[in-house]
């Protein structure tokens, strides 16, 4: 299989915002009263709002919830990691991240964006990379939430390739395996390295050059 396009997951790949839905999500539960730790967040990794918002509700021993105060609820986090981010800044993504994208877009790989976050343009804008990107497929275009493999097979449309053509970028479990099951192949970085399932490991985003000579 010959590599023409490189689609990248954002939160744990290209920057680290669990930290700032940590928060957002911990405000909103403790305000329900709703039990919520950092281990359960980490179930939220690479899931759709919400999907992720479900997950919370888990711990919720109240009334039930309409489907409009659902909606409330996940506009109200979403509210406050928006404040958050506009605290990110350029320092917030690595020269490593950079210089790798950049020498990547050097040899000629179309690079697209792959991330249930509804928010992933204002990431990149905020932390100065959206320049860098052909596409992006994001929650604002997405239906199904990974593993589901939609949000990549739109990157691989939105590049002009073939899902065959094209290596996803994950360090989520879930991601893996949306990539797997859209016919990609995979590179798992962080946690995703554990699982696994992935075509190649990167101890390194600066890895990625290897594979992509």
């Amino acid at each position: 299989m010959s590599i023409k396009g490189v689609i990248f997951d954002l939160d744990g790949v290209l920057v680290f915002t669990d930290k700032l839905h940590y928060q957002a999500w911990k405000q909103m539960a403790d305000k329900m009263g709703i039990y919520f730790d950092e281990e359960i967040n980490n179930r939220l990794r690479g899931v759709s709002r919400m999907d992720s918002l479900e997950i919370i509700l888990e711990k919720y021993y109240g009334e039930p919830l309409t489907l409009e105060q659902k909606e409330n609820l996940a506009t109200e986090k979403n509210d406050t990691y928006r404040e958050l981010l506009k605290t990110m800044t350029r320092d917030d993504a690595t020269d490593e991240v950079r210089e790798t994208l950049a020498e990547l877009k050097c040899r000629g790989y179309k690079l697209s964006l792959g991330s249930s976050s509804k928010n992933a343009k204002f990431i990149l804008e905020r932390v100065e990379l959206l320049d860098m990107f052909d596409a992006i497929s994001d929650g604002n275009n997405i239906t199904k939430s990974k593993p589901d493999p939609e949000v990549f097979l739109k990157g691989a449309e939105y590049l002009g390739l073939n899902p065959e053509d094209c290596l996803v970028v994950e360090d989520a479990e879930a991601g893996v395996e949306a990539g797997l099951a859209g016919g990609m192949q995979v590179a798992a970085i962080g946690d995703a390295v554990n699982c696994g399932k992935a075509n190649y490991n990167l101890s390194t985003f600066g890895d990625l050059l290897k594979i992509c000579s």
